[in-house]
This record gives C-alpha cells, sequence and structure tokens, in this order.
C-alpha cells in the first residue's frame, strides 16, 4: 500500500513537471512571433480566416515587448463612438504586441496644414498616412519617413506585409529604389467618375445615362438647381474636382504637389509637361468656372474643410466627384447612412499608375521611438481580420451585425462609427462585406484589375531631392492658386497668366527637366 502511494505521488510529480516543460516550450515557440499572420498574394479573405481571427485563440509574443504607445494620424473625421472603440482596438493590441495606439483622424480641410506643422516642429510621431497625391515625395524629401527596406526585408512582421501584396504595390511606391510608405492592399486599377442620389434623379426624371463627360453635366446641374434650390448639385472643394488627378487621368510620376505631368490614358505619351500646357485642363478650368457662376457648384468650394464623402453624408448634395472602382456607391452608401439612395457613374476607363500603386500608404516616422512596433501595428492591419474591421466598422453587435453569410447589416448605431477608410488602412480584401454589396466584390477587383490601361509612367516616382528648394516654393504657389482655378471660383482667363508667371519664377522649368531626365533614365532602364 506504502508502495503504491509512493507510485502514485511520484506519477503526479513528473505529470506537473512534464506540464511545465510543455508551458514553457509553448511560449518559446511563440516567442518570435509578430503575433499576427501571413497573407497570400492579392490579400485573399482566406488568407486571415486560416490564421488567427480575433479569437484570442493564438498567444502573442507580448511578454517579451517592451510596452509601448503608438501615435498614429490620419485624414479623416472623427466619429462620435471613436474612444470606445480605441478602447476595444487597445484592448486587444495590448494581448497581441503589448502596444496600445493613440490614432487621430485630422479633418480632410486641415490635413495638409497641420501634418506640414507637425513634421516641422518634429513632433513625436510613428505613423503617419501618406499618398502620392498628399506629400509623399515632398516629405520623404524632407527626412520625415524612415527608410523601410531592411525593415520589410529583415523582420517577420515586415516579410509577412511583403507576401501580403500584389508586388505592383511594393515596387510601385518606390522613391530612388526604396520604401518608404507600406501601401494599402486595394484596387490596383482605377477609374472615375461621379457618385450621385438616385432617388432625386428619379424624382426629377434626369437622365442620368447621359453623362458621358464633364461637359454633359450642365443640363442635369440645372435641373437639380432649379427643383431643389436647398440642394448643392456638385460639391467641389481643393482636391476633389475636375483637375484632380483620376479625373483628369494626370499622371505626377510621383507626388501631386509637385508639377510635371503625362496622361495615364496615353500609353504613347513620354514628354513630361506642365499641366497648363494640356487642353484637358484648360477646359476643365473653363467648365468649373462656368458651374461654378451658374451656382451649380457650393460657394465655399475655395475654402471647405468638409471632404466630399462628408459632404454628401450631410444630405444637401446631388452629386460628388470620385475615383471608382467595382462597388464604390455601396461603400459610400455605407459611409454616409444613404443607403440605397446611390449610385455610380464613369466618364473615364479604368487606368493603372503609380497613383494608384502610392495612392494610399502609412508610412513609419522618422521621430518613431520604436519603429518595430509601428511595423507590427501595420501588418496586423495587413493580415488580421478582427483588427481591420474592428478599426474599419466599429464593434461588431453594435456599429454593425453579422448575418449567416458572414455579410454585415446596419444597426442604429452604424453612423455612429461609419469611418469611410477602409482604403486607407491594412487590406481591403480583409474587410467584412455590407449585406447590399455584391459577394463577388473581390472577384470583380481582379477582373477590373486585368481592364486597366498601363500608364507610361507605372513604377516610376520622381526624386524631389535634387530640386527640393524649387518644390517647396513651387508647393506654396500652388497652395495659394489651385483652390481658387479647380473650383471654378474664379476666372481663369484673369488668373492663370499670373499663376503660371509665379510658377515659373518659383522653378517650374528646373524642376519639369529633372522629372523628365529621370523619367528618361527609368524607361532606358526598364
Amino acid at each position: 500500500m506504502k508502495n503504491t502511494k509512493k507510485s502514485m505521488l511520484m506519477l503526479l510529480v513528473l505529470v506537473f513537471t512534464m506540464s511545465l516543460i510543455l508551458a514553457a516550450c509553448g511560449g518559446n515557440n511563440n516567442g518570435g512571433n509578430s503575433g499576427t499572420n501571413s497573407g497570400t498574394n492579392n490579400g485573399s479573405n482566406n488568407a486571415a480566416e486560416s490564421g488567427n481571427n480575433g479569437s484570442g485563440e493564438e498567444s502573442s509574443e507580448a511578454p517579451e515587448l517592451e510596452p509601448y504607445e503608438l501615435q498614429m494620424v490620419f485624414p479623416a473625421t472623427k466619429q462620435k463612438d471613436h474612444d470606445a472603440v480605441m478602447a476595444k482596438i487597445n484592448e486587444y493590441l495590448q494581448e497581441k504586441i503589448n502596444a496600445t495606439i493613440d490614432i487621430q483622424p485630422i479633418e480632410w480641410g486641415q490635413w495638409d496644414e497641420k501634418v506640414n506643422l507637425m513634421i516641422a516642429s518634429q513632433e513625436p510621431m510613428d505613423i503617419y498616412f501618406t499618398a502620392q497625391w498628399s506629400n509623399y515625395a515632398v516629405n520623404v524629401s524632407k527626412g520625415a519617413f524612415l527608410e523601410l527596406d531592411d525593415l520589410l526585408a529583415n523582420t517577420e512582421a515586415g516579410q509577412s506585409i511583403v507576401n501580403s501584396l500584389d508586388p505592383a504595390f511594393i515596387s510601385g511606391s518606390k522613391i530612388n529604389g526604396t520604401n518608404y510608405g507600406i501601401p494599402a492592399n486595394k484596387e490596383l486599377a482605377a477609374s472615375a467618375g461621379y457618385i450621385y442620389r438616385t432617388d432625386i434623379a428619379e424624382e426629377l426624371g434626369l437622365d442620368m445615362a447621359s453623362i458621358k463627360s464633364n461637359a454633359d453635366l450642365g443640363p442635369i446641374l440645372q435641373q437639380v438647381k432649379e427643383a431643389k434650390p436647398e440642394m448643392i448639385p456638385l460639391f467641389f472643394r481643393d482636391g476633389e474636382n475636375f483637375n484632380v488627378h483620376y479625373l483628369a487621368e494626370f499622371d505626377y510620376l510621383g507626388d501631386a504637389n509637385i508639377p510635371g505631368v503625362l496622361l495615364k490614358d496615353d500609353p504613347e505619351g513620354l514628354t513630361v509637361r506642365p499641366r497648363h500646357e494640356i487642353d484637358r485642363y484648360l477646359e476643365n478650368l473653363q467648365l468649373a468656372h462656368e458651374y461654378f457662376q451658374a451656382g451649380y457648384i457650393n460657394q465655399d468650394a475655395t475654402t471647405t474643410t468638409l471632404s466630399a464623402q462628408d459632404a454628401m453624408k450631410a444630405g444637401n448634395v446631388f452629386m460628388i466627384p470620385s475615383s471608382l472602382k467595382p462597388g464604390k456607391d455601396t461603400e459610400t452608401e455605407s459611409a454616409t447612412g444613404l443607403v440605397g439612395k446611390l449610385e455610380q457613374i464613369e466618364v473615364t476607363g479604368a487606368t493603372i499608375a503609380t497613383s494608384e500603386t502610392a495612392g494610399s500608404m502609412l508610412a513609419i516616422s522618422r521621430t518613431s521611438e520604436n519603429p518595430e512596433r509601428a511595423l507590427m501595428f501595420i501588418n496586423l492591419l495587413h493580415t488580421d481580420k478582427y483588427l481591420n474591421n474592428l478599426l474599419n466598422f466599429g464593434i461588431e453587435g453594435e456599429h454593425y451585425t453579422l448575418n449567416g453569410d458572414n455579410m454585415m447589416a446596419p444597426t442604429e448605431k452604424t453612423a455612429d462609427y461609419a469611418l469611410g477608410s477602409a482604403w486607407m488602412l491594412g487590406s481591403m480584401f480583409l474587410n467584412n462585406l455590407w449585406e447590399t454589396e455584391d459577394p463577388q466584390k473581390w472577384e470583380q477587383y481582379k477582373e477590373f484589375n486585368a481592364s486597366g490601361t498601363v500608364s507610361p509612367g507605372l513604377g516610376f516616382t520622381f526624386d524631389a531631392e535634387p530640386v527640393k528648394t524649387q518644390v517647396a516654393q513651387i508647393v506654396n504657389v500652388r497652395k495659394e492658386y489651385d483652390p481658387q482655378l479647380d473650383t471654378g471660383s474664379v476666372n481663369p482667363d484673369e488668373v492663370l497668366p499670373d499663376y503660371i508667371e509665379k510658377l515659373e519664377a518659383a522653378g517650374l522649368s528646373d524642376i519639369i527637366a529633372e522629372k523628365q531626365s529621370q523619367f528618361d533614365d527609368f524607361k532606358a532602364n526598364q
């Protein structure tokens, strides 16, 4: 009996010892893991579903990391339930990467100015949104963003991001062979046109199929103005108008704030020109002024800080310009609360250019005290379905519900967190779909990408360093003139000559020559 008790005791000790060893091994096995999943090329949903989906079943490396608070800014309107969603995000991030994050949306109309001040003052920051059209090359020339090649190549989080993206995104967003931003995983092609209120169009009997170009908008806008004087027929602002790069099909070969363009829809056009030497730019200025004078465009277009999407959300706008893709109208319905009341109409074909590959990125700031942790967070946005949807759509069961087909349905609180920024934040291919969207949306994206005309400048991004003094001067001149001219609030016949004179005095010819030289070298080495 005594021997039996002794044997049982030894067995219990052995079992307890083995459990400790296995627990330690489990921790060591996960010790080098960033706590994220790797995706597959094109960011398919299967990539997220095959790994952690936010259930918390995977352990993380949090115990081996020092606590860290990340700081991030991007252009958007702060939502009513921002703080509640951030609390959920931080609870999850502490488990995954032992970090919290302070994400601060900045209103669109204040974005450029605030970011410029933050960079100039070297404010502590970890992650900036950036884009080809949002001073990407300018801020790289200022040394604001870290070079990312080593982090992408030599960390697990970096390799996970690279594996989840189409290679065109990585190569197409480089400046002088180096990555300074991590592209969002979204559509590669883009078309352009308008998103409009179908309920108003049906009520007034408008022939929306007659719109094939910007010039065709006139009769439609006139009918809206006459029948609905309380509505804005066409909402414009600085950066969202006829001369925005996607509608005018300008390829800026990098940062859209730096002059010198090709035409995306002209594969044979290899000569870099200032916009005022291109007929469509001049025609767009005249048309915008005509519409502005007729009262079709909001009279505060030059100064408004609203984005076009937020203006549509207010309920008194008939039509907005928009970059388009399959289902963009349905996405905008969800973001504005106008479900079942919006449709899109194209006036350009699909094109593929650097403006798409570098059209939405997250950069790590030079002032970041922990670039590796910043990269881990960005990797989660690209590979972790739970976090991606939490940031983009809010809290499941509160801001949306999921039905049996894993499609989202709105709730009474959907409007309290309608960020509308999924195209900025990680992989769109991880996004849940609204029940009003086509379940085959991501397949349609693939077909859409395949249909695009390739711009002659695809893959080239201008390095502004050799002419950074001229670029800084040009950017200031453009800030003075572009909002007035592009929104139609001034007569181009009177104002454009002064604008061109100031551009030339600021070094326009130097920039055009340098951009042409770099582009010629790029084409010669293809």
